[in-house]
């Protein structure tokens, strides 16, 4: 019978694997001399090792060339954005003209939401999950309040109906019916962040415009983790970071986007000079025309050296493909699972789906005797090196990213867990 706990069944997995060699292309942090276990991917990505020759070259154009730097070649800064276009479109299934790359996160839902969240006196609720990310219950909730709507009768929030937190499509669905007639907004993340549960897009984006809402989605979790198709999925909007799993550096710029049958709409925005019309731009003129598509959402000129380590990244993406990816990443989760149920159950509960279409490479893990025990077993970990993150009040999530990391990191984290449970 293979080991699973073996070197040599961990070895042959990561030397059978064509995409292995994308380790070496990101630089890994070391602890005591010897590269960490590093799963926090779904916190913060690892920094692509071509990150800086792109900084550095916005740097050179900057020393060398200062304002003539917007017009000349290469890596002109006037269409710097258009660089990532094409290529993060294909990382989430979209037309270019349907994405940019712009600001935060939260900046961007809540100038979508200033579009796509418009109440009538019969429908002025948003729906969310209970125990969505922070920032976008913030978001939500102030939306509400600056539009003179109490929050505790226009923001619905749906319960996880299975035992583990997590779900059920079943749930959602009815939730949307429930309250059709008065929903205006349904926002549902693309990957819960606290459980790591993947959701249908798409059905939940149809069941939403059955009953007459605007379907935006959070991204987060899910962008550089799953294959995406939003256009074909339907979605109104969605937004996301590029500091997780797009491995772009700590306060990354963000993404949008817009689907094409938005492109040219009359909804309301707030508008800046930046989303104005290419060809009139600079006439400097009164009146806003907003650019077709997602790039009309756009304030101000880009932070050109925040774009530079999104060039890097997609480079990496596009070469290995996110079909690739994804396959690699179920094998790296589904490795973690097989240890997890086999040695280590009485330790870890696993709070993520088992079902690979509803999950990412994050698995959430439940410490099994509280919060105490759990913390304990954290700081055990991160003292050898293996990083991962704490999300109270007893969970341990562990991703690993299929663009860095190995079965062989994979067994180090199991095999800690393993003698951390064999001595406490």
């Amino acid at each position: 019978m293979t080991d699973l706990f073996s070197d040599d069944h961990a070895r042959a997995l990561d030397d059978a694997d064509a995409l292995r060699a994308f380790r070496h292309e990101f630089l890994i942090p070391r602890h005591d001399g010897v590269e960490q276990a590093y799963f926090c991917g779904n916190s913060l990505g690892l920094q692509p090792k071509g990150a800086r020759a792109h900084v550095e070259e916005v740097l050179r154009k900057w020393s060398e060339e200062a304002v003539e730097a917007h017009f000349t070649a290469p890596g002109a800064w006037m269409p710097y954005h258009e660089l990532v276009r094409d290529p993060l479109a294909a990382v989430v299934g979209a037309q270019p003209s349907e994405v940019v790359a712009m600001n935060s996160l939260t900046a961007n839902l809540h100038l979508l939401m200033v579009s796509f969240y418009q109440p009538t006196v019969e429908r002025t609720a948003i729906l969310i999950e209970a125990g969505a990310f922070p920032s976008d219950r913030y978001a939500v909730e102030s939306q509400l309040k600056y539009r003179g709507l109490p929050p505790e009768h226009t923001l619905i929030e749906v319960q996880p109906d299975n035992a583990d937190g997590t779900f059920s499509m079943a749930a959602i669905e009815n939730a949307i019916r429930e309250h059709g007639k008065r929903l205006a907004l349904v926002l549902w993340p693309g990957v819960q962040y606290r459980t790591g549960q993947a959701f249908d897009l798409k059905e939940i984006a149809r069941i939403t415009h059955e009953v007459g809402a605007i379907a935006g989605f959070d991204l987060a979790h899910a962008v550089g983790n799953l294959p995406l198709q939003l256009h074909d999925s339907g979605a109104d909007f969605a937004v996301w970071c590029h500091y997780k799993y797009m491995n772009s550096g700590p306060g990354a710029v963000a993404g949008c986007f817009v689907h094409e049958r938005h492109a040219r709409t009359d909804r309301p925005r707030f508008a800046g000079w930046w989303g104005h019309e290419q060809s009139t731009r600079f006439r400097m003129g009164p009146d806003f025309v907003p650019t077709p598509g997602a790039d009309g959402w756009q304030l101000s000129n880009p932070p050109i050296l925040g774009l530079a380590p999104l060039r890097a990244s997609l480079d990496l993406f596009s070469r290995a493909g996110m079909d690739a990816l994804r396959a690699r990443s179920k094998r790296l989760t589904g490795y973690l699972e097989a240890l997890i149920h086999a040695r280590l159950a009485d330790t870890l509960q696993i709070v993520t789906p088992a079902a690979p279409a509803q999950r990412g490479c994050q698995l959430s893990l439940r410490v099994a005797g509280g919060r105490a025990r759990g913390r304990t077993l954290f700081e055990h970990l991160g003292a050898q090196g293996i990083i991962g993150d704490w999300r109270e009040p007893d969970v341990i999530r562990i991703s690993p990213a299929p663009l860095y990391n190995t079965h062989a990191d994979v067994l180090r984290f199991a095999r800690a867990v393993d003698r951390w449970q064999a001595g406490a």
